[in-house]
C-alpha cells in the first residue's frame, strides 16, 4: 500500500495544526510550506480539500490563515486518508471497470489483498491527530527550528 503525496502533505498539515493549535494565531499557508519544503501552490489544494472536509477552518485576507476546526481527538487518521486517496484499488482487479483477469475465479490474491486493505485501516481508524501529536514538544522544537533556519 503506498500513499499518495497529497494524503502524506494533508496528514503533515493537520500535525502542524495540531501542534500550534494553542498559540492564539492562525496559521498561514506559507508557514507550513516553509517548514515542509512543500509549494504554496499544493498547500492551497490541500487546505481548500481539508477544509471542504471540515478539518480545517480558513479566513481570508489580512490576517487570515487556518486552525483546526474540531479537536484532535475528534480527527480520525483512518477516516483523513480515506478522505484524501482518489484510488484505493490497489491492484487492477479492484477497480471499477477494470478488465476481466483471466484468472479471477480460481485467483485468492484479491481476498488476501482486500484483508490486508482491511487491517491497513483497522489500525488507521484506531489512531486520532491526537495521538500522532504526542511528541508535541519534539514536534514543536522541530517547527521552530525549521522556522529560524529558513529566516537566515
Amino acid at each position: 500500500m503506498r500513499l499518495t503525496i497529497f494524503t502524506d502533505y494533508t496528514l503533515r498539515v493537520l500535525i502542524y495544526l495540531g501542534v500550534h493549535r494553542h498559540e492564539g494565531r492562525l496559521a498561514t499557508i506559507s508557514d507550513i510550506a516553509t517548514v515542509y519544503g512543500i509549494s504554496e501552490n499544493h498547500l492551497m489544494k490541500i487546505v481548500h480539500h481539508l477544509a471542504k472536509q471540515g478539518y480545517v477552518e480558513t479566513t481570508r485576507g489580512k490576517g487570515g490563515g487556518m486552525r483546526l476546526a474540531r479537536a484532535p481527538e475528534l480527527i480520525n487518521i483512518g477516516d483523513v486518508v480515506r478522505g484524501a486517496e482518489e484510488d484505493l484499488a490497489i491492484v487492477e482487479c479492484f477497480r471499477k471497470g477494470a478488465r476481466k483477469c483471466p484468472i479471477a475465479s480460481a485467483c485468492a490474491l484479491g481476498e488476501v489483498l482486500e484483508r490486508a486493505m482491511r487491517a491497513f485501516f483497522e489500525v488507521l481508524d484506531g489512531q486520532t491527530l491526537a495521538n500522532l501529536l504526542q511528541p508535541r514538544k519534539d514536534l514543536a522544537r522541530i517547527f521552530r527550528a525549521s522556522h529560524a533556519s529558513r529566516q537566515l
